[in-house]
């Protein structure tokens, strides 16, 4: 008699959806996608004043292209624990170059500001900014959700406990997985009753942002936890601190490897999106851990 051999099931089910951001449309689900950086700031932790000149920003802008992200992020205040924030102008006088490049015809990719000011939203999608990227999850009201929904554009909404200069300050949770999940979900459904559509919102755990090296590893490792919202999952995991303190110190520039591994890791429990500062590794790493999930 021949013996059948049961296959399990390996990974959490991914949910499959799409996310509309502007006249951009994405199938989520069978293929990860891939978000890249660009920080015009001269203080992110790990890239901070590589891309403040304008032949500099011009050659990022085309490389993340190139290398085969899905989506560019322009972000001009850092969110690193400690940093200090900046007023409207400088953060527009940062992300202008930028954007001005990235939204000319013939560039191939839509553009997401990264920005918690309305008014920085408000400017980016008149220029043509296809996706807000809020990391303080609509904290400070329903603004920036009432101009996306205006405007049509996607909105990315975050997890961050605290603000950035106090955030690593011994962060502390009763229930981790649950309150970041109800936290999300809030944030969700303020955008909702704004007039932004479930299919034009992702959301991010936020990784990194308050939380400690054990609580990132715990998100990484339950990402599908956040499925049951209704929106894609973005993960943000990249070259971040967490990662430096699990391989004995490691700084930025030496967490590549880290970083890679972590993304599949995210993939593999159910992340939509990764964001990126490695584009073409990123991507070759997404494409393994798919197949992976799919064969």
């Amino acid at each position: 008699m021949k013996e059948t051999v049961s296959i399990p099931v390996a990974w959490p089910i991914r949910e499959t959806s799409i996310f509309r951001a502007g006249s951009h449309a994405w199938n989520l689900g069978d293929v990860t996608r891939v978000m890249g950086i660009l920080n015009a700031t001269p203080d992110s932790f790990y890239d901070g004043g590589a891309w403040m000149m304008e032949d500099a920003v011009e050659r990022r802008v085309w490389q993340i292209a190139e290398e085969g992200a899905d989506l560019i992020d322009i972000g001009g205040e850092s969110t690193r624990p400690g940093a200090t924030p900046i007023d409207v102008e400088e953060e527009w006088r940062r992300i202008e170059p930028a954007l001005r490049v990235a939204t000319r015809d013939g560039y191939p990719l839509p553009v997401s500001v990264d920005t918690t000011k309305p008014e920085i939203a408000r400017r980016a999608v008149e220029s043509g900014a296809s996706v807000i990227n809020d990391v303080s999850g609509l904290r400070a009201g329903p603004e920036i959700a009432e101009i996306a929904a205006k405007s049509g554009a996607g909105l990315l909404l975050m997890h961050m406990k605290g603000e950035p200069r106090t955030m690593q300050v011994d962060p502390r949770y009763e229930d981790l997985l649950g309150e970041i999940r109800s936290s999300l979900a809030a944030s969700a459904g303020v955008a909702e009753r704004a007039g932004v559509p479930r299919e034009r919102i992702l959301v991010d755990p936020g990784i990194g942002f308050g939380k400690t090296r054990e609580q990132n590893v715990s998100l990484l490792r339950n990402v599908s936890v956040f499925t049951g919202i209704g929106a894609g999952i973005l993960i943000g995991t990249s070259r971040k601190s967490f990662l430096g303190a699990l391989l004995d110190g490691l700084p930025p520039q030496e967490r590549l490897e880290a970083s890679l591994a972590s993304f599949a890791g995210a993939i593999l429990a159910g992340a939509h999106w990764i964001r990126v500062h490695d584009v073409r590794a990123a991507v070759r790493a997404a494409r393994i851990a798919d197949a992976l999930r799919v064969g």
